[in-house]
């Protein structure tokens, strides 16, 4: 029989169907091939040597020679523009608001053919520092209320480049899903004096069966109530509330983890496509004693059907324990 599961973070309820759960090689997209990509195209905009082609530059991350390792430009085509005064409209029912803010381009590698799970460790730590830069710079905008890093890998995620990117956008608004976590969250945290994140990874931690991996510094692990198949979380063992405060030790491990976990999902579902977002405090919430950042990676391997969409409850075809115990079978052969 299948089991509902509640997930106190995201507040949603899931179904684990157990009768229909699916091995690794289910979620393998077999008559899916990735192209063979050249290290270098001529008429890609982030491809080292075209840098003419991008957006205007707005920060770097070099190697010691001199050359650049990460380049973040302005988005040619922008959700929210680079504005530090919001207006306001409203009219009965009708509320509108400019889109101020920013929307940048995270260009992660000088070439156009490699994938994120094969960047050495130093690398992703130059990426992720190029992130907390961009967060803290971002987060000084009297406009911007939240700011999101996140990246689209292959088709199915949402991806329109082939070159290695991610995107980080901050807007003039705390989206009702954030707001809700955060409300929850808030509840929790009078009613117990408890952070519910860390209550959370001290479950996960106790029960065992779900941690992926655990470092110095982060614990990799699937929840309880995942939302979908192999849907990752990366916790800071140390309560924070805003990515932006991360330190440089922190950086590093943070980097370890990372990489780790998407050549484990890499070796496990076959290169699937995936989102991974960092889910951090609003921007004038850096020292939340109630909310605690984090790093959430999701597979695409699953869709949303019409029962999804109609109830707003997932259902997990996959139990979050053999997902769990497969990524660590993973790490094993990697």
């Amino acid at each position: 029989m299948s089991e509902m599961r509640f997930n106190p973070i995201t507040l949603d309820w899931v179904i684990m169907a157990s009768d229909r759960s699916m091995k690794p090689n289910d979620f393998r997209k077999e008559d899916r091939v990735r192209p063979e990509l050249p290290a270098w195209r001529e008429n890609c905009p982030f491809c080292v040597g075209n840098e003419h082609l991008s957006a205007q530059e707005i920060a770097r991350a070099c190697d010691k020679d001199g050359s650049w390792q990460v380049r973040v430009v302005a988005n040619k085509y922008p959700a929210f523009s680079p504005m530090e005064v919001v207006e306001r409209h409203n009219e009965g029912t009708f509320r509108s608001l400019s889109a101020a803010g920013a929307h940048e381009v995270v260009i992660e590698h000088p070439k156009h053919n490699v994938a994120l799970s094969d960047f050495t460790a130093p690398h992703v730590r130059a990426l992720f520092g190029l992130y907390r830069e961009r967060y803290e710079a971002l987060r000084l905008n009297p406009a911007v209320e939240s700011i999101v890093i996140f990246k689209n890998h292959g088709e199915r995620a949402g991806t329109s480049l082939e070159h290695p990117h991610s995107q980080i956008t901050a807007a003039p608004i705390v989206s009702a899903q954030v707001e809700a976590r955060l409300q929850e969250a808030r509840r929790y945290h009078q009613k117990t004096g408890d952070c519910l994140y860390c209550r959370v990874l001290a479950d996960e931690l106790e029960a065992g069966v779900r941690i992926v991996e655990e470092s110095e510094s982060f614990v990799a692990f699937i929840p309880y109530a995942s939302l979908s198949p192999y849907h990752l979380w990366i916790f800071p063992r140390q309560h924070a509330s805003s990515f932006g405060a991360i330190g440089d030790c922190d950086l590093d491990h943070l980097a370890d983890i990372l990489s780790r976990q998407l050549r484990h999902l890499h070796v496990a579902l076959g290169d699937p496509d995936y989102n991974f977002m960092i889910r951090s405090s609003p921007a004038r919430a850096v020292h939340s004693p109630y909310y605690h950042w984090y790093v959430a990676i999701v597979p695409r391997v699953s869709h949303l059907a019409g029962f999804e969409l109609g109830s707003g409850t997932y259902i997990n075809s996959s139990r979050p324990e053999h997902c769990a115990e497969v990524l660590r079978a993973a790490a094993v052969m990697n």
